[in-house]
């Protein structure tokens, strides 16, 4: 292990001050307070969802939540009225494999969603996405194109405890609810298309709907009619040898940020 190695790189060490056996005794205390921070921010991702989760509860838009238990997927099975059960896939930054190809749709969800509560201020929410939906696009045309069986995410959303915060400032905080202590405005959320085989373009104008995204939207005191002005949707379109991507994003009417590639 290179951390472990390092304890016999006296003349690095000594540069910075150490010595092998001051460098032995830390570092097993260093790893553990990394992992109780890694755990600790981990823990304030699950209470943020499971807040908003709870406040729809209690406003009886979902009927039950079933919280994920400790796995390599963490998913939060919502039973929504006149829909039935919805699954929302927790991740972290988009960018990673991890958070953007590891997953898989459990048979039981009528909608599903991938959720990334990103800390990250490394890049604009825009550039994470972006960066998320390359990944995803890999692993859509293999379903398209029979590669796999895979079932897909019917839509991603990128939203956590920074936004609305002057850290993340949000274009639609005037729509922000109190959940307990902290004023949370709408969620970004991107439709995702179907991947049907027989097309030549996919949720390109973001004409698929999806039922779900009412219901987590009226938490916000958002009304059906104006769900065409907050929502959002990724698409792709061939275009000779080639697909572009689209990925658009409103808050507001007559608010849109796109980005087409």
């Amino acid at each position: 292990m290179l951390l472990s190695d390092l304890a016999s790189d006296r003349g690095l060490l000594q540069a910075r001050g150490l010595s092998a056996e001051e460098y032995s005794t830390a570092l097993p205390i260093a790893i553990q307070r990394m992992r109780g921070r890694s755990a600790a921010e981990n823990s304030r991702r699950r209470q943020f969802l499971s807040d908003i989760f709870e406040a729809m509860l209690g406003r009886g838009l979902i009927r039950g939540i079933e919280k994920p238990r400790y796995s390599d997927d963490t998913v939060y099975r919502l039973a929504v009225p006149d829909l039935g059960d919805v699954a929302i896939i927790q991740k972290g930054c988009p960018d990673g494999a991890h958070s953007s190809s590891k997953w898989s749709v459990p048979d039981w969800a009528t909608e599903s969603y991938l959720w990334w509560l990103c800390p990250s201020m490394t890049n604009e929410p825009g550039t994470h996405v972006a960066k998320g939906v390359n990944r995803l696009k890999k692993r859509f045309f293999s379903t398209v194109n029979g590669e796999n069986n895979d079932r897909m995410i019917d839509g991603v959303l990128f939203h956590n405890e920074l936004c609305g915060t002057a850290s993340r400032p949000c274009p639609k905080d005037g729509r922000s609810v109190q959940i307990n202590d902290t004023r949370v405005p709408p969620p970004c959320l991107y439709t995702f298309p179907k991947p049907e085989r027989v097309a030549s373009q996919w949720n390109w104008d973001g004409a698929r709907e999806l039922r779900f995204p009412r219901v987590l939207f009226a938490l916000f005191d958002i009304q059906p009619e104006e769900l065409p002005y907050f929502g959002g949707h990724i698409g792709f379109k061939e275009r000779g040898a080639e697909v572009r991507t689209t990925i658009a994003s409103k808050f507001g009417l007559g608010n849109t940020t796109m980005m087409r590639t």
